[in-house]
């Protein structure tokens, strides 16, 4: 792989990166002083950078994806409100259940197609307390996942994000956009970031993903939102000292980490077109659009994750007979070829 030294061809996340030599370079140069304090230079242009691209008044950076999405999630509820996000959601399957514990609010979830909400099953989702005799919890916040990472990495057109975000204002919701891999969604769809974002009230955004930094997400909204997630982020044990050094890293990625996207959707669609055509393998290559292929297999997917360990190739399962594959920045064009070959003898 490319930019440090393994001979295996780590597809599990694209968690995995690291830093490349030129990120290091950056990070070693940051000048840094006492985030909580509110004196680290390098954090607030990364908050104030990432904001503007966003076309948002504010941003908060926080160690992780996380608990950039459990702070909003606070920050736009009470205890006894409902959450109205996709059932196949990060915030729903992989967040150790911050929603019920932190906020103290119950969830609806809404069916998937093709990996995505539609707009009518996010309003038959959204309940209100008036009108029930005090039965439903009031719904009042409405989550999107844009990219669907258990929606095989698909996103969401402008049209349904804006009629969603439509929806939620029309029934007294707030919104919140887990853009985790947002701008593979806005290469993808060759969309710009404020666009995508323009009706939603906050944004998450990853930096540890295919962006390539070792840690860190910002979360963005107006000022007001902002001073209150800042409050949670002190209470959740978010706030860092030189954090500088990290924020760093986020903005070299956003400096040279962004277009290079195209390539990892280059790849991951090659790739999955020759799993699809290998028999025992099916690919649904309707979400194929960014930089994940999730993939059904005959033999299960414990046997097929060993057989390919075997040969220097790492893949997460994600189901008895399902695993998923993440192209990112250390895979080459060489590395792709491997792995197709490798297929084909499994």
């Amino acid at each position: 792989m490319r930019d440090y030294s393994s001979d295996r061809v780590d597809l599990r996340s694209d968690t995995v990166t690291q830093p490349t030599p030129e990120m290091r370079a950056a990070m070693n140069l940051a000048a840094v002083g006492d985030d909580v304090l509110g004196d680290d230079p390098t954090v607030t242009l990364l908050e104030q950078r990432l904001a503007e691209m966003c076309g948002k008044e504010a941003g908060l950076f926080v160690p992780s994806g996380t608990m950039s999405n459990a702070i909003a999630l606070r920050a736009h509820t009470s205890p006894g409100d409902e959450i109205i996000t996709a059932k196949n959601s990060h915030i729903y399957l992989y967040e150790g259940g911050g929603y019920a514990a932190l906020c103290g609010a119950s969830i609806a979830l809404v069916d998937v197609h093709g990996g995505l909400m539609r707009v009518e099953d996010v309003e038959n989702a959204i309940r209100k307390q008036a009108g029930s005799l005090s039965h439903y919890p009031d719904g009042s916040l409405v989550c999107v996942e844009n990219t669907s990472n258990r929606g095989g990495g698909a996103c969401y057109s402008q049209e349904t994000l804006d009629q969603i975000a439509a929806l939620a204002k029309a029934n007294d919701c707030a919104t919140h956009m887990d853009g985790a891999r947002i701008f593979n969604a806005a290469i993808a769809t060759k969309t710009p970031v404020d666009r995508m974002v323009r009706d939603y009230d906050s944004v998450s955004i990853c930096f540890s993903k295919g962006l390539g930094a070792p840690v860190g997400s910002v979360l963005v909204g107006s000022s007001t939102f902002i001073a209150r997630a800042h409050r949670w982020r002190k209470m959740f044990g978010g706030g860092m000292r030189q954090s500088g050094i990290l924020a760093a890293a986020c903005l070299y990625a956003l400096d040279n980490n962004i277009q290079r996207l195209e390539d990892d959707h280059r790849r991951t669609k090659k790739l999955a077109e020759a799993i699809q055509e290998i028999d025992g393998f099916d690919v649904d290559m309707d979400t194929v659009e960014t930089n994940m292929v999730y993939f059904q297999s005959e033999i299960p997917a414990t046997q097929v994750m060993k057989k390919l360990q075997s040969s220097g190739i790492d893949v997460m399962d994600i189901q008895p007979h399902a695993c998923r594959i993440v192209v990112h920045l250390h895979i080459t064009d060489e590395d792709i070829q491997r792995i197709i070959e490798t297929f084909a003898t499994l």
